[in-house]
């Protein structure tokens, strides 16, 4: 995929998502097959720009192109300070946040808050694109406030009018946050309506579901966000399926040991060796998820204080799985039916 100028390895796209796509999780996704990865969202609150967090979160040391920051906020002349100090540290493209509907966010009127005022939202966007006339500057957003008012599709012609060069949209209302199931009409909506590419988003988990979310939306490509939470290897799946129509075996269970055992040792060189060992629980608990054993396994692990006892028990519990079979098996899942029966 190609968008102003810029030429990605596909259109599969890690969603931006905070306290999950920081620098080492971004690499991995990229080597296992995304095509772009979005950071964590940074502030555009200039006081903020000397914290541990901003500072870490702006980190892009040894990341492979392109890079593309995530900048939220709603006072336009801020959020364009923002993209031009962010693009002095490395970034390559822009991406605004009109889409995270948390309330530490939307009660400060940014993130997908900011769609309840149109006028606001094309000063911003105006704004950030003439701070960075050279940057491509991207735009994530949702179907609107809430299902009375889905109004990404003028949210779309402002942002194509204002120069904006690629939009994503989730599936999804902000008053919805991440329940229910995402709905894909507004998004084939608003493809009809623009020229600039259109990413969909929302629901996303397997190779199936991603060529009938194409097919249905016409949407140039998918940004997939909580189905790589443990899974980072579902770009790959995806990118193989979209090319040959072939779904791809489960992988191997040292190869997941290989690649979960790797991102472990990018967290703790990245976070120190403390917050290493806090970050590094939530991604083991994703990774094993739903496969046999690993409820009791978690439990334990999370008791766990150092590097090395984690780093043990992860290795223990992938030994003890691949002695049951070569590729990775997980439970029986209950399917909705089954659970509303019961």
């Amino acid at each position: 995929m190609e968008f102003a100028g810029i030429r990605l390895r596909n259109n599969l796209f890690v969603a931006p998502m905070a306290g999950v796509t920081d620098r080492p999780f971004r690499q991995l996704c990229k080597k296992l097959g995304a095509g772009l990865a979005v950071s964590e969202m940074v502030t555009s609150n200039a006081l903020l720009y000397g914290s541990t967090k901003t500072q870490r979160r702006a980190n892009h040391a040894g990341e492979t192109d392109p890079i593309s920051v995530q900048i939220a906020g709603a006072d336009p002349a801020m959020m364009a300070e923002a993209a031009r100090y962010n693009v002095s540290r490395g970034a390559q493209i822009i991406d605004i946040n009109m889409g995270c509907p948390a309330k530490k966010v939307c009660n400060v009127a940014a993130g997908s808050a900011l769609m309840r005022d149109e006028d606001l939202v094309r000063r911003i966007l105006e704004s950030v694109v003439r701070a960075v006339p050279d940057v491509p500057v991207t735009l994530k957003f949702r179907t609107g406030w809430d299902r009375a008012n889905r109004n990404a599709p003028t949210i779309a012609r402002i942002a194509e009018d204002a120069g904006i060069r690629l939009i994503a949209i989730h599936g999804r209302t902000r008053a919805d946050q991440y329940m229910g199931q995402a709905e894909y009409d507004t998004i084939a909506d608003v493809k009809r309506r623009v020229s600039i590419p259109v990413i969909a988003n929302g629901d996303v988990d397997s190779a199936r579901k991603a060529r009938f979310v194409l097919d249905y939306t016409g949407a140039d490509g998918l940004m997939i966000g909580r189905a790589a939470q443990g899974r980072p290897w579902i770009f790959g799946e995806i990118e193989h399926y979209l090319a040959t129509g072939e779904e791809l075996p489960p992988p191997r269970v040292e190869d997941i040991h290989r690649v979960c055992r790797e991102h472990l040792t990018d967290l703790y060189a990245f976070y120190g060796r403390e917050a290493g060992v806090r970050v590094a629980r939530k991604h083991i608990g994703w990774y094993t998820k739903g496969l046999v054993g690993s409820q009791a396994f978690r439990n334990a692990m999370n008791l766990l204080p150092t590097i090395e006892e984690q780093q043990d028990s992860v290795d223990a519990f992938f030994t003890e799985l691949a002695s049951r079979g070569d590729r990775l098996a997980y439970e029986e899942q209950q399917t909705e039916e089954e659970a509303l029966a019961a």
